[in-house]
Protein backbone atom coordinates (compact mmCIF):
# COMPACT_ATOMS: atom_id res chain seq x y z
CA UNK A 1 0.00 0.00 0.00
CA UNK A 2 1.34 3.45 -0.92
CA UNK A 3 2.09 6.06 1.74
CA UNK A 4 -0.84 8.27 0.70
CA UNK A 5 -3.26 5.37 0.93
CA UNK A 6 -1.93 4.41 4.37
CA UNK A 7 -2.41 7.97 5.66
CA UNK A 8 -5.93 8.08 4.21
CA UNK A 9 -6.83 4.73 5.81
CA UNK A 10 -5.43 5.87 9.14
CA UNK A 11 -7.39 9.12 8.92
CA UNK A 12 -10.64 7.24 8.23
CA UNK A 13 -9.92 4.84 11.10
CA UNK A 14 -9.35 7.73 13.49
CA UNK A 15 -12.64 9.33 12.47
CA UNK A 16 -14.56 6.04 12.69
CA UNK A 17 -13.26 5.42 16.20
CA UNK A 18 -14.30 8.89 17.35
CA UNK A 19 -10.71 10.05 17.93
CA UNK A 20 -10.76 13.14 15.70
CA UNK A 21 -10.46 16.32 17.77
CA UNK A 22 -13.42 18.69 17.70
CA UNK A 23 -13.39 22.49 17.77
CA UNK A 24 -13.65 24.28 21.12
CA UNK A 25 -15.38 27.64 21.60
CA UNK A 26 -15.83 29.90 24.63
CA UNK A 27 -18.81 32.19 25.23
CA UNK A 28 -18.24 34.75 27.98
CA UNK A 29 -21.21 36.18 29.88
CA UNK A 30 -19.97 38.67 32.48
CA UNK A 31 -23.52 39.59 33.52
CA UNK A 32 -24.30 35.96 34.44
CA UNK A 33 -20.73 35.52 35.73
CA UNK A 34 -19.86 32.52 33.63
CA UNK A 35 -17.91 31.27 30.63
CA UNK A 36 -19.57 28.54 28.58
CA UNK A 37 -17.34 25.87 27.04
CA UNK A 38 -18.67 24.42 23.77
CA UNK A 39 -17.12 21.42 22.05
CA UNK A 40 -18.31 20.71 18.52
CA UNK A 41 -21.07 23.25 19.11
CA UNK A 42 -22.44 21.44 22.19
CA UNK A 43 -22.23 22.70 25.78
CA UNK A 44 -19.61 20.73 27.68
CA UNK A 45 -19.50 22.79 30.86
CA UNK A 46 -19.47 26.33 32.23
CA UNK A 47 -16.90 28.06 34.42
CA UNK A 48 -19.18 29.87 36.89
CA UNK A 49 -18.35 32.38 39.64
CA UNK A 50 -21.65 33.71 41.08
CA UNK A 51 -21.66 35.71 44.31
CA UNK A 52 -23.54 32.98 46.20
CA UNK A 53 -20.74 30.43 45.69
CA UNK A 54 -17.60 30.48 47.84
CA UNK A 55 -15.44 29.25 44.97
CA UNK A 56 -15.51 29.19 41.17
CA UNK A 57 -16.53 25.82 39.72
CA UNK A 58 -17.17 24.01 36.47
CA UNK A 59 -20.91 23.30 36.46
CA UNK A 60 -22.82 21.53 35.05
CA UNK A 61 -20.75 18.99 33.10
CA UNK A 62 -22.08 16.96 30.14
CA UNK A 63 -20.91 13.97 28.12
CA UNK A 64 -20.47 14.22 24.35
CA UNK A 65 -23.96 12.72 24.21
CA UNK A 66 -25.22 15.74 26.22
CA UNK A 67 -25.94 13.68 29.35
CA UNK A 68 -25.36 15.56 32.61
CA UNK A 69 -22.97 13.80 35.01
CA UNK A 70 -22.88 16.34 37.87
CA UNK A 71 -25.32 16.44 40.77
CA UNK A 72 -27.90 19.23 40.49
CA UNK A 73 -28.21 20.10 44.21
CA UNK A 74 -27.92 22.75 45.53
CA UNK A 75 -28.12 24.93 42.40
CA UNK A 76 -30.63 22.99 40.32
CA UNK A 77 -32.02 20.08 42.32
CA UNK A 78 -33.41 17.03 40.59
CA UNK A 79 -35.81 14.51 42.10
CA UNK A 80 -34.11 11.64 43.91
CA UNK A 81 -30.86 13.44 44.68
CA UNK A 82 -29.03 13.53 48.00
CA UNK A 83 -29.09 16.92 49.71
CA UNK A 84 -25.93 16.49 51.77
CA UNK A 85 -22.74 18.60 51.57
CA UNK A 86 -24.03 21.82 49.95
CA UNK A 87 -20.39 22.80 49.28
CA UNK A 88 -20.12 19.96 46.72
CA UNK A 89 -20.90 21.79 43.46
CA UNK A 90 -19.64 20.63 40.06
CA UNK A 91 -15.86 20.41 39.73
CA UNK A 92 -13.78 22.56 42.06
CA UNK A 93 -10.32 23.03 43.58
CA UNK A 94 -9.70 24.04 47.22
CA UNK A 95 -8.50 22.71 50.57
CA UNK A 96 -9.82 22.19 54.10
CA UNK A 97 -7.04 23.73 56.23
CA UNK A 98 -5.09 26.76 54.97
CA UNK A 99 -3.70 28.82 57.85
CA UNK A 100 -6.45 27.31 59.97
CA UNK A 101 -9.21 28.33 57.54
CA UNK A 102 -11.56 25.79 55.98
CA UNK A 103 -11.96 26.52 52.26
CA UNK A 104 -13.41 23.07 51.48
CA UNK A 105 -16.60 23.14 53.57
CA UNK A 106 -17.61 26.78 53.10
CA UNK A 107 -21.08 27.40 51.65
CA UNK A 108 -24.33 29.30 52.15
CA UNK A 109 -25.18 26.81 54.92
CA UNK A 110 -22.50 28.16 57.31
CA UNK A 111 -24.03 30.52 59.93
CA UNK A 112 -22.75 34.11 59.83
CA UNK A 113 -21.09 33.85 63.25
CA UNK A 114 -19.09 30.83 62.03
CA UNK A 115 -17.88 32.41 58.78
CA UNK A 116 -14.57 33.75 60.22
CA UNK A 117 -13.42 30.11 60.44
CA UNK A 118 -13.81 29.67 56.68
CA UNK A 119 -12.04 30.86 53.56
CA UNK A 120 -13.41 31.74 50.14
CA UNK A 121 -12.00 31.77 46.62
CA UNK A 122 -13.05 34.89 44.70
CA UNK A 123 -12.82 35.07 40.92
CA UNK A 124 -10.93 38.15 39.74
CA UNK A 125 -10.70 37.99 35.97
CA UNK A 126 -10.58 35.90 32.83
CA UNK A 127 -7.00 36.22 31.63
CA UNK A 128 -7.51 34.32 28.37
CA UNK A 129 -10.32 32.49 26.59
CA UNK A 130 -8.94 31.16 23.34
CA UNK A 131 -10.81 28.55 21.34
CA UNK A 132 -9.44 26.48 18.50
CA UNK A 133 -9.96 23.68 16.00
CA UNK A 134 -8.64 20.96 18.33
CA UNK A 135 -8.54 22.51 21.83
CA UNK A 136 -9.35 25.60 23.83
CA UNK A 137 -7.50 27.34 26.64
CA UNK A 138 -9.17 29.22 29.50
CA UNK A 139 -6.92 31.04 31.98
CA UNK A 140 -8.47 32.61 35.09
CA UNK A 141 -7.24 34.42 38.19
CA UNK A 142 -8.79 34.09 41.65
CA UNK A 143 -7.92 35.12 45.21
CA UNK A 144 -8.02 32.86 48.28
CA UNK A 145 -9.26 35.18 51.02
CA UNK A 146 -10.31 35.11 54.67
CA UNK A 147 -13.64 36.46 55.93
CA UNK A 148 -12.21 40.01 56.00
CA UNK A 149 -11.01 39.85 52.41
CA UNK A 150 -7.30 39.45 53.20
CA UNK A 151 -5.63 37.69 50.27
CA UNK A 152 -3.63 34.64 51.31
CA UNK A 153 -3.06 33.13 47.87
CA UNK A 154 -3.34 34.29 44.28
CA UNK A 155 -4.51 31.46 42.04
CA UNK A 156 -3.90 31.24 38.32
CA UNK A 157 -5.63 28.25 36.78
CA UNK A 158 -5.28 27.13 33.19
CA UNK A 159 -7.91 24.82 31.72
CA UNK A 160 -7.19 23.11 28.40
CA UNK A 161 -10.41 21.63 27.02
CA UNK A 162 -10.54 19.12 24.17
CA UNK A 163 -12.89 16.49 22.85
CA UNK A 164 -13.77 13.90 20.23
CA UNK A 165 -17.05 12.20 19.32
CA UNK A 166 -16.88 10.21 22.58
CA UNK A 167 -14.24 11.70 24.85
CA UNK A 168 -14.04 14.98 26.76
CA UNK A 169 -10.77 16.04 28.44
CA UNK A 170 -9.84 18.81 30.87
CA UNK A 171 -6.19 19.41 31.68
CA UNK A 172 -6.04 21.74 34.68
CA UNK A 173 -2.88 23.47 35.90
CA UNK A 174 -3.32 25.35 39.18
CA UNK A 175 -0.67 27.81 40.42
CA UNK A 176 -0.98 29.12 43.99
CA UNK A 177 1.27 32.00 45.07
CA UNK A 178 1.54 33.13 48.71
CA UNK A 179 1.10 36.84 49.27
CA UNK A 180 2.13 38.93 52.30
CA UNK A 181 2.12 36.18 54.90
CA UNK A 182 3.31 32.60 55.18
CA UNK A 183 0.74 30.05 54.07
CA UNK A 184 0.56 26.62 55.70
CA UNK A 185 -1.44 23.70 54.31
CA UNK A 186 -2.13 21.43 57.30
CA UNK A 187 -3.07 17.75 57.16
CA UNK A 188 -6.71 17.13 56.20
CA UNK A 189 -8.58 14.66 54.05
CA UNK A 190 -10.78 17.52 52.79
CA UNK A 191 -9.14 18.26 49.45
CA UNK A 192 -8.31 19.12 46.73
CA UNK A 193 -9.64 18.66 43.22
CA UNK A 194 -13.21 17.51 43.79
CA UNK A 195 -16.22 16.49 41.72
CA UNK A 196 -19.78 15.70 42.87
CA UNK A 197 -21.62 13.34 40.60
CA UNK A 198 -25.13 12.38 39.59
CA UNK A 199 -26.92 9.63 41.52
CA UNK A 200 -26.20 7.03 38.82
CA UNK A 201 -22.49 7.17 39.74
CA UNK A 202 -23.06 6.39 43.41
CA UNK A 203 -22.70 2.93 44.91
CA UNK A 204 -25.96 1.29 46.00
CA UNK A 205 -26.77 1.97 49.66
CA UNK A 206 -29.26 0.63 52.18
CA UNK A 207 -28.83 3.33 54.84
CA UNK A 208 -31.53 5.96 55.51
CA UNK A 209 -30.62 9.21 53.72
CA UNK A 210 -32.09 12.60 52.85
CA UNK A 211 -33.02 13.15 49.20
CA UNK A 212 -35.03 15.67 47.20
CA UNK A 213 -38.57 14.71 46.31
CA UNK A 214 -40.40 15.51 43.06
CA UNK A 215 -41.16 19.02 44.36
CA UNK A 216 -37.52 19.64 45.22
CA UNK A 217 -38.04 19.40 48.99
CA UNK A 218 -35.58 17.51 51.24
CA UNK A 219 -37.17 14.26 52.39
CA UNK A 220 -35.80 11.51 54.64
CA UNK A 221 -35.98 8.16 52.88
CA UNK A 222 -35.65 5.08 55.08
CA UNK A 223 -35.42 2.47 52.33
CA UNK A 224 -33.42 3.69 49.36
CA UNK A 225 -34.43 3.15 45.79
CA UNK A 226 -31.19 2.01 44.16
CA UNK A 227 -32.65 1.70 40.69
CA UNK A 228 -30.08 2.99 38.21
CA UNK A 229 -27.41 3.40 40.92
CA UNK A 230 -24.40 1.45 39.66
CA UNK A 231 -21.14 3.38 40.05
CA UNK A 232 -17.87 1.41 40.32
CA UNK A 233 -14.55 3.02 41.24
CA UNK A 234 -11.29 1.47 40.03
CA UNK A 235 -7.71 2.67 40.49
CA UNK A 236 -4.38 2.08 38.74
CA UNK A 237 -3.51 -0.70 41.22
CA UNK A 238 -6.67 -2.69 40.51
CA UNK A 239 -8.54 -1.74 43.70
CA UNK A 240 -12.28 -1.32 43.25
CA UNK A 241 -15.30 0.34 44.87
CA UNK A 242 -14.76 1.44 48.48
CA UNK A 243 -11.26 0.00 48.50
CA UNK A 244 -9.93 2.92 46.44
CA UNK A 245 -10.56 5.41 49.27
CA UNK A 246 -7.40 6.76 50.85
CA UNK A 247 -5.11 4.69 48.63
CA UNK A 248 -2.28 6.19 46.56
CA UNK A 249 -2.72 5.72 42.81
CA UNK A 250 -1.78 7.21 39.43
CA UNK A 251 -5.42 7.46 38.43
CA UNK A 252 -8.93 6.55 39.52
CA UNK A 253 -11.90 5.93 37.22
CA UNK A 254 -15.60 5.84 38.04
CA UNK A 255 -17.84 3.97 35.61
CA UNK A 256 -21.62 3.71 35.47
CA UNK A 257 -24.53 3.36 33.09
CA UNK A 258 -26.78 6.41 33.15
CA UNK A 259 -29.88 5.11 31.44
CA UNK A 260 -28.57 3.24 28.41
CA UNK A 261 -25.34 5.26 28.19
CA UNK A 262 -22.10 3.69 29.51
CA UNK A 263 -19.95 6.50 30.97
CA UNK A 264 -16.50 6.63 32.56
CA UNK A 265 -15.41 9.66 34.56
CA UNK A 266 -11.74 9.65 35.57
CA UNK A 267 -9.01 11.76 37.16
CA UNK A 268 -5.29 11.44 36.49
CA UNK A 269 -2.45 12.57 38.76
CA UNK A 270 0.86 14.01 37.53
CA UNK A 271 4.34 12.90 38.57
CA UNK A 272 5.41 16.53 39.04
CA UNK A 273 2.78 17.14 41.72
CA UNK A 274 3.91 17.34 45.32
CA UNK A 275 2.84 14.19 47.18
CA UNK A 276 2.69 12.06 44.02
CA UNK A 277 1.12 9.56 43.83
CA UNK A 278 -1.79 11.28 45.53
CA UNK A 279 -4.30 9.84 47.96
CA UNK A 280 -7.87 9.61 46.68
CA UNK A 281 -10.83 10.97 48.61
CA UNK A 282 -13.37 8.95 46.60
CA UNK A 283 -16.64 8.14 48.33
CA UNK A 284 -19.53 5.88 47.34
CA UNK A 285 -22.10 8.66 47.76
CA UNK A 286 -20.81 10.55 44.72
CA UNK A 287 -17.81 12.57 45.94
CA UNK A 288 -14.77 11.99 43.71
CA UNK A 289 -11.60 13.86 44.77
CA UNK A 290 -7.82 13.65 44.59
CA UNK A 291 -5.66 15.07 47.40
CA UNK A 292 -1.95 15.78 46.87
CA UNK A 293 -1.41 17.60 50.18
CA UNK A 294 -2.32 15.03 52.79
CA UNK A 295 -1.23 11.56 53.86
CA UNK A 296 -1.72 10.87 57.57
CA UNK A 297 -5.41 11.79 57.29
CA UNK A 298 -5.83 8.73 55.07
CA UNK A 299 -3.16 6.41 56.50
CA UNK A 300 -2.73 7.05 60.25
CA UNK A 301 0.67 5.32 60.28
CA UNK A 302 2.08 7.79 57.76
CA UNK A 303 4.00 10.91 58.77
CA UNK A 304 2.18 14.23 58.84
CA UNK A 305 2.29 16.02 55.50
CA UNK A 306 2.47 19.79 56.05
CA UNK A 307 3.32 22.16 53.19
CA UNK A 308 4.46 25.75 53.69
CA UNK A 309 4.76 28.65 51.27
CA UNK A 310 6.67 31.78 52.26
CA UNK A 311 5.56 35.12 50.75
CA UNK A 312 6.21 35.08 47.01
CA UNK A 313 6.62 31.30 46.80
CA UNK A 314 4.29 29.23 44.66
CA UNK A 315 3.12 25.66 44.27
CA UNK A 316 1.80 24.07 41.07
CA UNK A 317 -0.66 21.20 40.58
CA UNK A 318 -1.51 19.41 37.34
CA UNK A 319 -4.51 17.14 36.89
CA UNK A 320 -6.41 15.59 33.99
CA UNK A 321 -10.15 14.94 34.07
CA UNK A 322 -11.66 12.53 31.51
CA UNK A 323 -15.25 11.91 30.53
CA UNK A 324 -15.95 9.11 28.06
CA UNK A 325 -19.34 8.22 26.58
CA UNK A 326 -20.41 5.00 24.88
CA UNK A 327 -18.11 2.56 26.67
CA UNK A 328 -16.14 2.19 29.89
CA UNK A 329 -12.44 3.00 29.72
CA UNK A 330 -10.18 -0.01 30.31
CA UNK A 331 -7.08 -0.10 32.51
CA UNK A 332 -4.96 -0.08 29.34
CA UNK A 333 -6.69 3.06 28.08
CA UNK A 334 -6.34 4.74 31.46
CA UNK A 335 -2.64 3.86 31.65
CA UNK A 336 -2.16 5.41 28.21
CA UNK A 337 -3.87 8.56 29.44
CA UNK A 338 -1.53 8.66 32.43
CA UNK A 339 1.54 8.25 30.21
CA UNK A 340 0.28 10.89 27.78
CA UNK A 341 -0.40 13.37 30.60
CA UNK A 342 3.06 12.77 32.04
CA UNK A 343 5.09 13.16 28.83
Amino acid sequence: MKTGAIITSLFLFVISMGYAQKPVKFVQDEKSKKVDVLIDGKLFTSYIYPDDLDKPVLYPIYTSNETVITRGFPRNSRAGERVDHPHHVGLWFNYGDVNGLDFWNNSYAIPAHEKPKYGSIRHQKVVKAEGGKSKGMLVVEAHWVDSKGTVLLVEESTFVFSGTDKLRTIDRTTKLTAQKEKVVFEETKEGMLGLRLDRAFEEPSTKPEVFTDAAGKPTTVAALNNEGVNGVYRNSKGDEKGNVWGKRADWVSLSANKGSEPITVAMVDNKKNIGYPAHWHARGYGLFAVNNLSSKSYVPADEEFISTLNPGELIVFKHRILLNSGKFLSDEEMNKQFLDFNK
